[in-house]
C-alpha cells in the first residue's frame, strides 16, 4: 500500500514554497551540511546512512542516493513557509479532490452503496488539522473519511445522520493548502 494521501500533503506543502530547493547533488549536501551544522554524524542520521558513508559523500568518494537526498532536502527546505501554510490550512480548511471507493455503515435500506466517486470538497480546518497531524496512512484514511463524511456526505448535519464513511481503493489524491 503506497502512502498517497502522506505524498498528496507533502506535494501541498512543496506547492507552498517561495523559492525551489537546491537540485544539484553538491547544492542539496551543502544544504543539509549546513542545517547540520558540519556535522557528518547529523549528516548521517538525515540520510540514514553510517557515518563513515556520509564521509564519503562529504569528500566526493561517493555519490548518495539522490532520491534519500531529495527527501532529506525537501523536508527541512523552508520551515517557516510550510509552518505559515499548516497555520492558514487549520484556520481555512483545506481542498482536497480524490477518486476513491468509500465504504458505508449506514441504517438498514440505505442507498447508499459503495462505488467509485470523485469528490472535490474543501475539507472544514478541524477535519484539515487532524488530517495535517495523523502521522500512519491508516490515521490519515480515517481522519480524511471522517471529514469527508462531514463535509460532503452529511453537508454539515443536514442530511444523511449517522453515516460513517470509509475511504478505500484510492485512485488519486490531490490536496491544495490555502
Amino acid at each position: 500500500m503506497t502512502d498517497s494521501i502522506g505524498h498528496a500533503l507533502a506535494d501541498a506543502e512543496r506547492a507552498a514554497f517561495t523559492r525551489n530547493p537546491p537540485k544539484s547533488v553538491s547544492a542539496q549536501l551543502n544544504f543539509l551540511l549546513r542545517q547540520a551544522k558540519d556535522s557528518t554524524r547529523r549528516l548521517a542520521e538525515m540520510l540514514g546512512v553510517s557515518p563513515r558513508q556520509a564521509l564519503r559523500y562529504r569528500k566526493g568518494e561517493s555519490k548518495p542516493p539522490t532520491d534519500k537526498l531529495k527527501r532529506a532536502v525537501e523536508e527541512r527546505w523552508q520551515p517557516r513557509v510550510r509552518k505559515r501554510a499548516r497555520q492558514r490550512a487549520a484556520e481555512q480548511g483545506v481542498v482536497v479532490e480524490l477518486r476513491a471507493r468509500f465504504g458505508f455503515t449506514a441504517a438498514p435500506g440505505s442507498t447508499d452503496d459503495a462505488r467509485m466517486r470523485r469528490i472535490t470538497q474543501t475539507l472544514p480546518p478541524a477535519a484539515a488539522t487532524r488530517l495535517m497531524d495523523a502521522r500512519t496512512e491508516d490515521e490519515r484514511r480515517q481522519a480524511l473519511g471522517d471529514g469527508l463524511g462531514e463535509a460532503y456526505f452529511r453537508d454539515g448535519g443536514r442530511r444523511a445522520q449517522g453515516l460513517d464513511v470509509e475511504v478505500q481503493d484510492i485512485d488519486y489524491v490531490e490536496i491544495a493548502l490555502w
